[in-house]
This record gives structure tokens, C-alpha cells and sequence, in this order.
């Protein structure tokens, strides 16, 4: 029996390392599909040409793609219209009657709703593909004919994100965490060697500022476990109920509300919505200094007091609206009241709702300023210190909550395997069946 039992427990970890080894195996993928370039493209000139737009849109969507968009590849836009249109959706079925209603239809709702999701992503994808490959082809490092070079990027483009967005939902059924979190973490991950680079160069002339850096790096780490960590447990208690002739006593649970209940979406969606104008009026205002678009573009680029201001509110305003699309206070006080299950001192139904309502609205608020915080204090770093290079507290903040994310996934799985392999024993069986 002894033996039984342990190779029953070989067999689930040997599961886990299967589905660790084809998250390694995928996350390979990716990056050598990073290093594809588009045909017809001067290689040397377009890497010339990025060096000066590292902190524009382009140097967020080239960090979150693992540097693809600077070396113009297959992967170039990434997997960011998936994530547009899974956003779009989500609002729509909150909006549109009919997708509502799917909502509600259980896992086939669900499918329908997947399936509008990648029509939405195709269509982004061609809209952003061709935005980018009409943007290389007006820098003049076209080596092709027009024709032929605008088919072959919108065809390589599309299919590239289509591919990532396939390559996370395998990662997510197959492998372990969130496919889509794990390659855009990927993709930040590959750019920390030439980061660690940057900076050692800089501790030939200014070491005392390289150690502030490092240990404002190690500060925010700790902060942002320490707030992802966070919850805020609002008691439940389960009235007794009667199954056939016997009667279940009454429980009392925690139910737990994260701070952060947005995640990384908010920080995301506002620097591309604060530097997508800001980087068009760069470019029509770039052959006159002083025109006014050329001021503008200036006023909101990184590190300006417009863009800090903008950049603040605008990822506060997403913290919220993102809450409400992800939360429902009215549905899960109604689904409390189902189950029989109620807060103390609260009467179920609608006085529920607007409880829940108000706890998550005050717990928005907090997550919203420590994100504002995480997001804005290396923007401050960079100025103060005059660093050469720009620090991101987007990618620093999405690094540390997808590897939470994934540390606890993994725990949940051996939890779960070794609870199966509990009960899967003859005398939890037996005691089972009494």
C-alpha cells in the first residue's frame, strides 16, 4: 500500500514538471519567434531609428514584446490587442443585453463570448498592424516595393498575435498560470540582462546613484508584496440547513477581498492611452521645434509634470472602472442570499449589495493610490537622479504580481493533487461511502 501511495505521489508531481516543462518549452517559443524579423525591413536602420523613441508608446509596447517592436519581428505587436479586445468585451457584456445574458449561460455562454473575443483581437491586430507598418515604411527603411511590403508585414503581424494569444490559452490548459500574463512577464524579463548592463555602466561614474536605484528597486518589490498580500475578510455566516434527515450546522467563513482587485490592467491602459496621442502629436510636429504640436508632445512625455498628473488620474479612473467590470456587488449579494449565506448585522439582498459595494469602493480607493505610488515613484527616481535609461514601475509591478500569481498557483496544485491523493486512499474511500 506504501508503495502505492508513493507512486501515486510521483505520478502527480511528475504531472506538475511536465506542465512546468511546457511552460518552459512555450516561453522558448516565444522568444525565438521575438527574434523572426518582417521581410523587407533595413534591420540596422529601423534599430537606429528606435534608439530615439525609447519612451514613447513604442518603448512600452517594444518592453511588453520583448523587444520585438524594436527589431521589428513576427511578435511586433504582441499580444496587446488581446488584451484590448478582452477589455472591450468585457465592457460590451456589461453594456449590450444579449451579451449579458451569455454571461449567464454558463460555459457555453462562455465560449461565445471567447470566440468574439478573438474576432475582436484579428481585428485590432490588422488596424495596429497596419498603423505600424505604415509608420516604418514613412522612415525610409523600406528595402521592398510598397505593395509588397505592406501584405507581407500586415500578414506576418496578424498572425504573429494571433499565435501569441493561441500560445497563452495552451500555456494556461497545459502549463501552469496565465499564458498571456506569463509571455508579457516573459517579455520584460528578457530586457533586465541589458538593464543590469545600463547600470553597471553607470557605476563607472555615478556609484552612489546606482545603489539608491538598486535599493529603491529592492524597497518597491517589498512593498508591492507586501500590498498584493493584502485583503480585506468580510465574515460569512451559513445559516443551518437540512440534507435528508440530517441537519448541518451553521459555518462561519471569510470571504476575501483583495486590495488591488484591478491587478496590472489600470497602469497598462493609461500609459497607452497618455502616450499613444502624445507620441502622434510627436510626429507631426516633428520637423518644427516650434510648433505647437511639437510642445505638446513635449509637455507629456516622461517624467513632465502633464504627463505625471495625467498619468495618475487616468490609472486611478481605470482602478475603478475596471473594478466594476470584474465585480458585480448586486450578483454576489444575490448569490449569498441563495446559498442561505449572510453577513452579520447585515440583512441579505439589497442591503447586502450596497455593503459590499462600499467595502470594495474604499478598498479601490487604497489599491488605487498604491498603485499611483508604485507607478509614479520611479518616474520621480529617474528625474531626481538624472538617470540615462527609464525605469518602469508598470513592468516592476507586473514582474512581482505575476510571479505571485504563479508561486500560487503552483502551491494550489500540489495542494490539490495531494488532496486527491488523499482521498484516493482505500480507508477515505470506505469512511466516504459511510
Amino acid at each position: 500500500m506504501a508503495n502505492q501511495q508513493s507512486l501515486s505521489g510521483l505520478s502527480k508531481f511528475g504531472d506538475l514538471k511536465k506542465r512546468l516543462v511546457f511552460l518552459l518549452g512555450a516561453l522558448v517559443v516565444f522568444r525565438i519567434g521575438a527574434h523572426i524579423p518582417v521581410p523587407g525591413v533595413d534591420a540596422v536602420a529601423l534599430a537606429n531609428l528606435f534608439q530615439g523613441a525609447r519612451d514613447g508608446i513604442f518603448g512600452m509596447l517594444n518592453m511588453f514584446s520583448g523587444g520585438s517592436l524594436e527589431r521589428f519581428t513576427i511578435f511586433a505587436i504582441g499580444i496587446m490587442p488581446y488584451i484590448s479586445s478582452s477589455i472591450i468585451v468585457q465592457l460590451a457584456s456589461e453594456i449590450i443585453p444579449s451579451l449579458k445574458a451569455l454571461k449567464k449561460e454558463g460555459e457555453a455562454g462562455r465560449k461565445i463570448i471567447t470566440k468574439y473575443t478573438r474576432y475582436g483581437t484579428v481585428l485590432l491586430a490588422v488596424v495596429q498592424s497596419f498603423a505600424a507598418a505604415t509608420f516604418v515604411y514613412q522612415q525610409g527603411v523600406v528595402v521592398t516595393s510598397t505593395l509588397e511590403f505592406y501584405i507581407s508585414t500586415v500578414v506576418c503581424l496578424v498572425t504573429g498575435t494571433m499565435f501569441l494569444m493561441w500560445l497563452g490559452e495552451q500555456i494556461t490548459e497545459r502549463g501552469i498560470g496565465n499564458g498571456i500574463s506569463l509571455i508579457i512577464t516573459a517579455g520584460i524579463v528578457s530586457g533586465i540582462p541589458s538593464g543590469i548592463a545600463r547600470l553597471l555602466e553607470l557605476a563607472k561614474s555615478q556609484s552612489f546613484t546606482v545603489v539608491l536605484i538598486t535599493f529603491g528597486i529592492l524597497l518597491l518589490i517589498y512593498v508591492v508584496v507586501y500590498f498584493e498580500s493584502a485583503q480585506r475578510k468580510v465574515p460569512i455566516h451559513y445559516a443551518k440547513r437540512q440534507f435528508g434527515s440530517s441537519m448541518m450546522s451553521g459555518q462561519s467563513i471569510h470571504m476575501p477581498f483583495k486590495l488591488n482587485m484591478a491587478g496590472v490592467i489600470p497602469p497598462i491602459f493609461a500609459s497607452s492611452i497618455i502616450l499613444f496621442p502624445s507620441t502622434l502629436l510627436g510626429w507631426f510636429g516633428l520637423n518644427d521645434t516650434n510648433s505647437i504640436l511639437h510642445r505638446i508632445s513635449t509637455l507629456v512625455q516622461h517624467g513632465q509634470p502633464l504627463y505625471i498628473a495625467l498619468f495618475a488620474t487616468t490609472i486611478i479612473f481605470f482602478c475603478y472602472f475596471y473594478t466594476a467590470l470584474v465585480f458585480s456587488p448586486k450578483e454576489m449579494a444575490e448569490n449569498l442570499k441563495k446559498s442561505g449565506a449572510f453577513v452579520p448585522g447585515i440583512r441579505p439582498g439589497e442591503q447586502t449589495s450596497r455593503y459590499l459595494e462600499k467595502v470594495v469602493l474604499r478598498l479601490t480607493l487604497f489599491g488605487a493610490l498604491y498603485i499611483t505610488t508604485i507607478c509614479l515613484i520611479p518616474e520621480f527616481l529617474t528625474t531626481a537622479l538624472n538617470v540615462p535609461f527609464y525605469l518602469g514601475g508598470t513592468s516592476l509591478l507586473i514582474l512581482v504580481v505575476v510571479t505571485m500569481d504563479f508561486r500560487t498557483q503552483i502551491n494550489s496544485y500540489v495542494m490539490s493533487s495531494q488532496y486527491e491523493d488523499l482521498m484516493s486512499r482505500p480507508d477515505m474511500k470506505s469512511l466516504s461511502r459511510k
